[in-house]
């Protein structure tokens, strides 16, 4: 005769075994800090005994928290949005809660709300929105005032708090590296439009050549494939002496093309990156980049989304600072 399957162990059953109360359980489990130690540890070891699985719905109804944090991303596949998502989700983790993503084709306004309702109806406690695109500005104004969000990589004209690396500053170290060593101006090989990362770089760039006195060359844009940047590193001229690439991957096609175009990188032509992917080391040659700090820029996101969560400042906005990776693929200037 088959044995019966044992049922799940519920919260009496774990109140039983430590010899206490249901609400003692349910104390040392959502709020340990008003449990002795000795009672919360008999508590975890009954726990463990009983395999108990605390039951979300009744968790959320004693503490008014599902335990579940939304994140709606975009680009998921790219290397910037998907590093971010991973250590959002990481922090969330380590924090104590699970994570419910939305991926979206695009974040216009109506795909920003559908996301966010999304996540409402699966009771998401707060809501981080990775929000690289200009057009998800008209999206992040017109959200439900009661859900906490916080945005990544959003622009600075939205009501919510804002987390992202400083795009800008890591473009204008990138190409004050190469006029310091002599080239009398940096190509730009850009991201796509609608990126505010991509405008960053641009603005970042720009700023430093003008500074400098340096003609500005007209900017390529690509789409941060390595085809695109394979496309466009063949029409580069041969009096360019300096590229700065928008992201590793076009500059891994850059690299390419000059190779084929018969110019040593970088003897004839100095090439610089943006993200430090892991791969970006191991390029021929090395690749100088821009490194990110993905992880700095997830936890910081937790941690204002918990802060919004518990009633803290909307319109706060936080810079993390990226760091310029010199390898060989920047050199000095070769003189005639």
């Amino acid at each position: 005769m088959k044995a019966k399957p044992r049922r799940p162990a519920v919260l009496t059953d774990v109140a039983a075994r430590a010899g206490v109360s249901t609400m003692t359980v349910s104390r040392a489990l959502n709020a340990p800090d008003l449990v002795r130690a000795e009672t919360r540890a008999r508590v975890l070891d009954a726990v463990r005994e009983l395999d108990y699985r605390p039951n979300q719905a009744a968790r959320q109804l004693v503490t008014g928290r599902s335990g579940t944090l939304g994140v709606v991303g975009v680009d998921t596949t790219l290397y910037g949005p998907a590093t971010t998502l991973y250590c959002i989700e990481q922090a969330a983790r380590r924090a104590g809660y699970s994570i419910s993503v939305a991926s979206l084709s695009s974040l216009k306004r109506r795909s920003v709300e559908e996301g966010v309702q999304r996540l409402r109806t699966q009771a998401a406690d707060g809501v981080i929105i990775v929000a690289p695109h200009e057009s998800a500005a008209d999206g992040l104004r017109h959200l439900p005032p009661e859900m906490p969000v916080v945005a990544v990589d959003a622009g600075d004209d939205i009501p919510v708090p804002v987390v992202k690396v400083d795009q800008r500053a890591g473009a204008a170290h990138v190409t004050r590296h190469l006029l310091g060593l002599g080239h009398e101006t940096v190509a730009h090989v850009a991201g796509p439009a609608d990126w505010l990362d991509a405008d960053d770089r641009i603005e970042g760039w720009r700023d430093v050549l003008e500074d400098a006195g340096r003609p500005v060359p007209e900017v390529l844009r690509g789409d941060w494939s390595p085809n695109s940047g394979y496309e466009l590193g063949r029409g580069l001229g041969h009096a360019v002496t300096a590229v700065f690439v928008a992201n590793d991957q076009m500059a891994l096609g850059v690299l390419r093309a000059l190779r084929e175009a018969g110019r040593r990188v970088p003897e004839d032509v100095s090439v610089a990156g943006f993200d430090d992917i892991p791969e970006s080391g191991y390029f021929w040659p090395p690749l100088t980049t821009v490194r990110q700090d993905f992880g700095e820029v997830g936890r910081l996101a937790l941690r204002m989304l918990l802060d919004r969560m518990a009633g803290g400042d909307p319109g706060v906005r936080v810079l993390v600072a990226p760091e310029l990776v010199v390898r060989e693929s920047t050199g000095p200037v070769r003189r005639a």
